[in-house]
């Protein structure tokens, strides 16, 4: 059941690593944890759109860093993320999740194109929509995507899932004592430089006053939690969004 302070709408930004363990590209144990924490991240939000990632796949910017090949890697990346939507719709259906699933471009009889108005109806009538392959252009990443589509859909909170309990002073993992920081605004994610996401999709979210909540889906129960509009993790916004 949704909570009363849940926000009306969200956008996941799930990243292809949640899909994987180890070396390969699919763990099983990984993918049934991510789908029954959609599922109840779907009972707290049923408005719940879901960016999916492909890095566990492919990741265009590691691949090919560099040169006309960075172009033809980013494509085979988006690719990456409708394999990785079929197989996560597969088992959200399992468990009884009603779901869509649309793409930047459209794969004839898998996966319709996105329309803003057909996905923002499907998120009203309560269906989980999972979005595939970025922007449809190359050199963007899903950050961006995510920030873009989320505006597109009418979400009034992006949900960045990451390993990580959200954004910190300094890398946690050379300073275990680093601080956590509860909130952040915009600027100064951009002016650090802080990495936690994409500087052109935190720039998106600051032009469009969206707030993004950086927050550890590997913790149970996380998911729902950040749907639900608990404070948990980091939230980058105004100072408004802070109270």
């Amino acid at each position: 059941m949704a909570s009363h302070n849940a926000p009306a709408r969200v956008l996941l930004k799930l990243s292809g690593s949640a899909f994987a363990a180890g070396t390969g590209a699919f763990d099983e144990t990984a993918l049934n944890y991510i789908a029954r924490e959609l599922a109840d991240a779907h009972q707290a939000c049923p408005q719940t759109a879901v960016m999916v990632g492909g890095g566990n796949v492919i990741r265009g910017a590691r691949f090919c860093p560099g040169g006309s090949g960075r172009i033809a890697a980013d494509y085979a990346g988006m690719l990456a993320t409708v394999i990785n939507a079929l197989v996560l719709r597969d088992r959200l259906e399992r468990l009884g999740v009603p779901t869509t699933h649309y793409g930047a471009f459209a794969v004839p009889r898998m996966v319709p194109l996105f329309e803003p108005s057909r996905a923002a109806a499907d998120l009203a009538d309560g269906r989980l929509v999972l979005l595939t392959g970025g922007t449809g252009n190359p050199l963007l990443t899903t950050d961006t995507a995510a920030a873009i589509r989320a505006v597109e859909v009418g979400a009034v909170l992006v949900l960045k899932a990451t390993r990580v309990n959200g954004v910190y002073a300094e890398d946690p993992e050379r300073n275990p004592g680093a601080a956590l920081y509860e909130h952040l605004s915009y600027r100064q994610v951009i002016e650090q430089r802080l990495g936690v996401m994409d500087l052109t999709a935190v720039s998106f979210c600051m032009e469009h006053d969206l707030p993004v909540r950086v927050f550890n889906y590997a913790v149970a129960g996380n998911i729902r939690r950040a749907a639900a509009g608990e404070r948990i993790g980091t939230l980058i916004g105004s100072s408004e969004d802070a109270r």
